[in-house]
């Protein structure tokens, strides 16, 4: 299939393929539709009627942006239907791609990885990233001897999944302060999932615990954890994972991915302004009226989605950082996508008149 070019902001001159002028027709006539507010508050309301079912897969104790913009009414008539909970971001990205889902979710680096392996596939919109409030931290126990880069050679990270961001950021730590690829090789990261992470940090299990949002604030509220380093010291404020779609999927369905993508984009916002104490009721609701029999306590620990851009507007530096790491790392042999290719904020109404946060 040929790749769209589509990693411009809506408006944005461009001498795309073919393919590309097909897509961004069907884009205009939805456009015309149902018009957008130069601000993304308003953008998935009123307008044309949207229909369809999103297949998707969730997560486990845990509430994602679609589950709470369809909660506060913003997906329009566009509805979501949980098919299971997924292992790993990874695994969610690849279902998409194999059309078991209609959008994955992961770390942008898993998506660059399939989307050079010529997965048809495109970022609509980031949900989740790094910020001074949400960031992946790697702890150890108190008293742990473990202080800097070289301490982790021969130890064991728990990290929720392989080929994932705590991989990748593991790996950008090591590289950056100097250790030879022999070294970064003996240290070794094991899979763990989320919820026992910080038991099995505690029980001798693991080493270091890649712990990210609610999961960290528990541990570190349970005591008896120190963290080492986190993402956010040396890569700052960025979005670190997006939704995506099937390429043939956005060219069906444009409507629907514009209201999905509007949807999302505004519960991002919400999530900012509203209280934080409105927020986390919120999904403690979703989570109870969904009946999966979960836990709702680490919910009580959300502080941010860690999105940079406004309504979750992607930037060519939070896909280019992972292309640039995965042939360091020997993952690819060579970045045949550039970034601007590989999403797309063109359903975004925050685009019009957006801009990072």
């Amino acid at each position: 299939m040929t790749r769209r070019t589509t990693g411009r902001t809506a408006g944005a001159p461009d001498a795309g393929a073919p393919t590309r002028r097909r897509f961004l027709a069907a884009a205009a006539v939805s456009a015309a539709a149902v018009p957008l507010a130069a601000a993304c508050g308003r953008a998935a309301g009123g307008g044309a009627e949207r229909t369809g079912t999103l297949r998707y897969q969730g997560w486990t104790g845990q509430v994602t942006l679609p589950e709470l913009a369809e909660d506060l009414g913003y997906l329009g008539g566009v509805r979501l239907e949980w098919v299971g909970n997924t292992a790993s971001g990874p695994q969610d990205v690849q279902s998409a791609a194999t059309g078991q889902v209609a959008f994955g979710g992961a770390f942008n680096g898993a998506s660059v990885k399939l989307q050079e392996s010529g997965a048809p596939l495109t970022s609509v919109i980031g949900y989740y990233g790094t910020d001074a409030k949400n960031y992946t931290g790697f702890f150890v126990l108190e008293g742990s001897p473990i202080r800097g880069p070289r301490d982790l050679v021969g130890k064991k990270i728990g990290m929720n999944t392989l080929g994932g961001h705590s991989q990748a950021v593991l790996d950008l730590y090591l590289r950056r302060n100097g250790l030879s690829a022999g070294d970064v090789a003996k240290v070794e990261a094991l899979a763990v999932p989320p919820v026992s992470l910080e038991q099995s940090l505690r029980q001798g299990q693991i080493d270091v615990a890649a712990l990210t949002g609610i999961f960290q604030d528990k541990a570190i509220a349970a005591g008896g954890v120190r963290r080492v380093f986190r993402d956010y010291d040396f890569l700052g404020a960025f979005t670190a994972g997006s939704y995506v779609f099937r390429d043939d999927f956005i060219e069906r369905n444009p409507d629907t991915v514009r209201a999905f993508t509007a949807g999302v984009a505004k519960a991002i916002e919400w999530s900012r302004t509203a209280p934080r104490e409105e927020v986390v009721a919120r999904q403690m609701k979703i989570l109870a009226a969904r009946g999966r029999n979960e836990s709702p306590d680490a919910l009580k620990y959300w502080k941010s989605w860690g999105v940079a851009g406004r309504g979750g507007l992607m930037t060519d530096r939070e896909f280019a950082t992972w292309s640039g790491w995965l042939k360091d790392a020997g993952q690819i042999r060579e970045v045949k996508v550039r970034p601007r290719d590989l999403y797309t904020n063109e359903f975004n109404p925050c685009a019009n008149g957006g801009g990072p946060r």
